[in-house]
């Protein structure tokens, strides 16, 4: 059985959730019996697939000089891509996201399509009038053979959405790749007492409504801090808000590797993600494995995949917020419970699994 992946994420991110996502379920399938796989990949600098085994040319410049080259990286794969949809030599085609371009090109081959979540139809006003993902999304889950939904919550999302049929999907859940190394050693600067926010602030991940429902605890207490991680500098209308809430000292944002992400979130009083969606949320089982107590949103897929593993609130009420992330800083006891708790639920998630229950989905297709 072969499998042809291609090109799509691996232009489009040089780092993020659907990258890992295929980097690792590839890596897995790569280690069992029965089932080959091509990733039709040219040139790429998404550092998950520097391995030659994924792309032939590994680009090393960084991020700012390649969104000037995206257009000619995808290009290029694409060309690559159509050439071996052409040559018909494999059983499945699995695109990494929602270009439609392949359907032309694949013949009576089926096609699997993962669907990460529905943001774009929810969440419609933050995007722009040009942007068709939700129209390419719509087309391909129609035509796709079966359809992967990383959670019940975005099954259901996809059924109520689009009215698929729910025979047509399959849930397999996502793994995680963040673990603690004991020996690592971190230069960077820390502060002593922090809260940790991870990852994208703009729109439906909710950042503003976090700040101003932790602002009264950091003015409190001027020892406590609030840590972003990724994301991007500031921008100048969030520096305006940290102004006004006078915490910009107690305030910071660094971008780091996944080793010192790792050892951010063992270090952290609590992550917080205040998301209003998520179609699964990797963050929580870094949280789970790095042993950070994690308090977030009640929404989505978050309670689905957190389980009993997290203090949960009202994403859209600063006051819960702000509560349920008092009740962890004031209880040593609590925090405790939770990383405990955190570690059970992590072992219902591994890459491994999903690469097992993919697997079994491509061998139903072609009985």
């Amino acid at each position: 059985m072969k499998i042809l992946y291609d090109h799509q994420i691996f232009t489009l991110q040089k780092y993020g959730g659907i990258s890992r996502y295929f980097y690792e379920l590839i890596s897995e399938l790569d280690r069992m019996e029965h089932i080959e796989t091509d990733t039709s990949l040219i040139v790429s600098n998404n550092p998950y697939i520097s391995d030659k085994k994924f792309v032939k040319y590994f680009d090393f410049l960084p991020n700012k000089q390649f969104r000037g080259k995206q257009r000619i990286f995808n290009f290029i794969n694409k060309i690559n891509t159509i050439f071996n949809l052409k040559k018909q030599n494999f059983d499945i085609f699995h695109p990494t996201y929602y270009d439609p371009y392949f359907l032309k090109y694949l013949g009576d081959k089926p096609f699997v399509l993962t669907v990460y979540d529905m943001i774009h139809e929810k969440f419609s006003e933050m995007f722009s009038e040009r942007d068709k993902t939700s129209e390419h999304k719509r087309l391909l889950v129609k035509k796709a053979t079966k359809i992967i939904a990383i959670s019940e919550s975005t099954k259901k999302d996809l059924i109520e959405l689009f009215g698929t049929d729910a025979s047509k999907i399959e849930v397999v859940y996502l793994g995680n790749s963040l673990f603690i190394d004991a020996d690592m050693k971190v230069t960077i600067s820390i502060p002593e007492k922090y809260i940790l926010f991870v990852g994208s602030r703009g729109g439906y991940k909710n950042f503003d409504r976090f700040i101003k429902g932790v602002a009264p605890l950091l003015k409190n207490d001027k020892e406590l801090n609030i840590v972003c991680v990724g994301g991007g500098k500031f921008k100048s209308e969030e520096n305006e808000l940290f102004n006004i809430l006078k915490i910009s000292n107690q305030i910071i944002q660094k971008d780091l590797d996944d080793e010192s992400l790792s050892f951010f979130y063992k270090n952290a009083l609590v992550f917080v993600f205040p998301s209003l969606y998520e179609g699964f949320g990797i963050p929580v089982l870094e949280a789970f494995a790095c042993k950070c107590p994690l308090v977030c949103s009640n929404t989505s897929s978050l309670p689905e995949i957190a389980g009993n593993g997290a203090i949960y609130f009202d994403p859209y009420n600063e006051e819960s917020i702000k509560n349920a992330i008092d009740s962890i800083l004031k209880d040593e006891e609590l925090r405790n419970i939770l990383i405990s708790k955190g570690t059970e639920q992590l072992k219902k998630f591994s890459w491994r699994k999903t690469a097992l229950q993919t697997k079994k989905i491509y061998e139903s297709i072609l009985k």
